[in-house]
């Protein structure tokens, strides 16, 4: 049987509640959305692999508010359901010097930090930001609340211009380095 992978692309479109960041003419909800769906093309490529995301068009809008478009995300998920689940986002940050890829995690000592490390390593070599390592947040709700490892990617900055500049043009290297990360984590690709 297929492993099955959601994919939460981060955000609503712009004016609408739970919109992203923005960052140097960027708004991460694009970033995020495209992202998830080279992601989501690589893996329902791969017979290996079945994989849903949150937000089939640009325009999809989840929920009415904020927490109803986290709760609506999550449902998808364990519903489902989803054997792992991953949250794409973009960062932020007021110093425009502040760059690099974060990834966030309910719990060290889990397949959901084995599977973070798989998948940062896969990012910093294919798309080459700086790994900014796995960070412990047990406040998010995606982490919280979903029934499967799961784990919430910040793929860069914004507000920093050479993050920037690879989240605007190199958004497939992205989610090919995700990929890898994914197929290393289950043993299915060369290290």
């Amino acid at each position: 049987m297929a492993i099955r992978i959601f994919i939460d692309q981060g955000h609503n479109p712009t004016g609408f509640h739970n919109a992203g960041a923005t960052g140097n003419g960027l708004l991460e909800q694009d970033i995020t959305y495209q992202v998830g769906i080279y992601l989501a093309n690589l893996l329902n490529n791969d017979s290996r692999f079945e994989a849903r995301v949150s937000r089939p068009t640009p325009t999809t809008v989840l929920g009415t508010n904020n927490a109803t478009s986290l709760y609506e995300r999550v449902r998808m998920a364990n519903e489902w359901p989803a054997n792992y689940f991953l949250s794409i986002h973009c960062n932020a940050n007021p110093n425009p010097a502040i760059n690099g890829t974060e990834i966030y995690i309910f719990q060290y000592g889990t397949q959901a930090n084995w599977l973070a490390q798989h998948v940062m390593d896969g990012i910093v070599q294919i798309a080459g930001t700086r790994n900014n390592g796995i960070r412990v947040n047990q406040t998010l709700y995606v982490l919280r609340r979903t029934t499967m490892p799961s784990i919430l990617v910040e793929l860069g900055y914004l507000t920093n211009t050479s993050d920037a500049a690879k989240l605007r043009d190199n958004q497939y290297q992205f989610a090919y380095g995700m990929y890898i990360g994914i197929l290393r984590y289950f043993g299915f690709a060369p290290e």
